[in-house]
């Protein structure tokens, strides 16, 4: 009887324990992967940033919060945008950034994903509200690292590292697109004009250095004319040529010519 009494006795201390184990272990241990850090609040004071591994907490005197370093993307939503030259353009962006310092992401700021999301928007508008059209569709590259270097300016002191901004699709009104269209059309004519200009004065220019070489060589438009004759009798025609040697006009055109004094 004592015997049992004391066994009895030895579990009714055993479950009690047992019990409270349970219900305190899994407040007091934490287990952090690679990439997640926790910081941590003892009676609401910031202790600092831990992990990964284990962590030993104290139940109900310590609170630790769980921050992903990992990069996060978030999508900026669809802007309305009037640009300087007075073009009004629906603009949307991806930001991609991350969490380098964990403790003020949590003291500095209520919510670091909503406060990103929103500077991203007015910075986006901001930003492309200042530049022409032109250069919104042409230099997209310069515009995103702007984008990226005024953001990642705004989010430091939050623990927030901005890696990259990149602007998505600029929509365009139909009549603005037509009014494009027009100009590059225009600009297509122009240029095709000029190149046929180019050609008409190249041409002129060898005609004008073929004639003066004639004007030496009196036989090479006879030369000319023979061959001229040659490439027309190869095609299929009933064409008859006669030809007369320019010498046989020699006379005729040294009287036409005035005396010389």
């Amino acid at each position: 009887m004592p015997l049992l009494e004391g066994l009895v006795r030895l579990v009714g201390w055993v479950i009690p324990l047992v019990v409270l184990a349970i219900i305190i272990l899994p407040q007091a241990i934490r287990i952090l992967r690679e990439y997640e850090r926790g910081v941590i609040f003892r009676l609401g004071k910031l202790l600092g940033a831990k992990g990964p591994g284990l962590i030993f907490l104290i139940p109900i005197v310590d609170r630790m919060v769980r921050m992903d370093l990992r990069v996060v993307t978030i999508s900026v939503e669809k802007q309305e945008v009037m640009t300087r030259d007075n073009v009004p353009v629906t603009v949307d962006a991806v930001v991609y950034f991350r969490v380098v310092d964990p403790q003020a992401a949590v003291v500095k700021v209520e919510n670091f994903l909503k406060a990103t999301s929103l500077m991203s928007q007015t910075t986006l508008r901001s930003v492309l509200g200042q530049a022409p059209l032109d250069d919104l569709l042409s230099q997209r590259e310069s515009i995103n690292l702007k984008l990226q270097e005024i953001i990642d300016r705004q989010t430091e002191p939050w623990g927030v590292k901005v890696t990259a901004v990149e602007v998505k699709d600029v929509a365009l009104p139909d009549t603005m697109k037509r009014a494009m269209a027009k100009q590059a059309e225009a600009e297509r004519e122009r240029r095709a004009k000029v190149v046929n200009a180019e050609g008409e004065f190249q041409a002129a220019e060898k005609m004008v250095q073929a004639a003066a070489m004639m004007s030496k060589e009196p036989i090479a438009l006879q030369l000319r004319f023979l061959q001229t004759m040659r490439e027309i009798s190869s095609e299929h025609n009933t064409t008859t040529f006669l030809p007369v040697p320019i010498d046989l006009f020699t006379p005729f055109i040294n009287k036409s010519e005035p005396p010389k004094s």
